[in-house]
């Protein structure tokens, strides 16, 4: 806890469930567990999609990005949370905290503009199947992948470059499991204005406009299926699709109910976070990669077949 001139803190203090240590234990384990599971989880699906030649389409490339962007997210924030348990409050330099901050504002900025392109892709697969093959060609889909992991990058870039010029001299202690930007930004002593309206930019930007290119895909997907005259066709086509659907809901119902939920006056009067937010916020960070794929897996065809061959043909080569 030292300071710059007796007026600038040189790191922070995580604070995570200090005041509820009897919890800490109890999520180590199940954080430590969830993190091992998206890591083999992510890794079998990515080696999975690489191994079957079956799979090298626009859609599994996108999925092998979303499971390499999952396993990079959690990676720049669980250790630390991890750490943050077995201590009843955790040091972290600021160079050490603005890193973290920023890897994960990136990973999370590149995840809802990767969502926004898998919806476009699947809207060109089901309303144009024909024209499908030449209009998502390899450098299509490869530019767009990269398009998104440079636009969260330059984002993240952005707003870890406003942050670390603020002065925090008044508390250190970031009431959170890990170096969240909005937790930061309420320890400066200096107007944030310029962090808020950059902030709220950037919510419009890799928030909404995605989420709203969902939703409009998904309007013509449903139009488009509906015209199917065969149930097993619409079946097939709305499979396609259903799990990437499904992990929408999951990623975009746990940041709107994390950051729309209002907080007990006692708790926003002290700065802190409740338990529950304090959950939600975990849930938020570990649960969703951690389903991505499972609900892949398990709502895909083609994905259980490639998981069971490669397995198979490892056992073999064993045997």
């Amino acid at each position: 806890m030292e300071r710059a001139n007796d007026s600038v803190w040189t790191d922070f203090v995580l604070a995570g469930l200090s005041d509820h240590p009897e919890l800490q234990t109890v999520l180590f384990v199940l954080v430590l567990g969830m993190y091992l599971m998206i890591l083999l989880g992510n890794g079998v699906l990515i080696s999975a999609v690489i191994y079957d030649l079956h799979l090298h389409t626009p859609m599994y490339f996108f999925l092998c990005n979303l499971s390499f962007l999952d396993i990079c997210y959690t990676s720049s924030s669980v250790p630390l949370t991890l750490s943050s348990f077995l201590a009843v409050r955790k040091n972290v330099s600021f160079l050490g905290c603005m890193v973290q901050m920023f890897l994960s504002f990136a990973m999370g900025a590149t995840e809802c503009v990767l969502l926004g392109t898998m919806a476009l892709d699947r809207f060109m697969a089901i309303c144009y199947p024909l024209r499908y093959p030449v209009i998502m060609s390899k450098g299509t889909y490869v530019t767009m992948a990269v398009g998104c992991w440079v636009a969260g990058l330059v984002d993240s870039l952005v707003q870890t470059s406003l942050a670390v010029q603020l002065p925090f001299c008044t508390d250190n202690v970031i009431h959170h499991f890990a170096c969240e930007i909005l937790a930061i930004l309420k320890l400066a002593c200096t107007d944030i204005s310029i962090n808020v309206i950059s902030m709220a930019g950037s919510n419009l930007l890799f928030l909404a406009v995605p989420l709203l290119v969902i939703a409009v895909s998904y309007t013509f997907i449903v139009a488009t299926i509906l015209r199917i005259p065969s149930a097993e066709g619409k079946r097939k086509a709305f499979s396609t699709c259903s799990a990437h659907l499904t992990v929408v809901i999951i990623f975009y119902g746990t940041v709107f109910f994390m950051y729309a939920k209002p907080k007990s006056k006692a708790a926003a009067e002290a700065g802190h976070q409740s338990v529950t937010d304090a959950l939600i916020s975990l849930f938020y960070g570990v649960m969703t990669p951690m389903l991505n794929p499972i609900i892949y897996s398990l709502r895909n065809k083609d994905v259980k077949a490639a998981v069971q061959n490669m397995l198979a043909r490892k056992c073999w080569i064993k045997h």
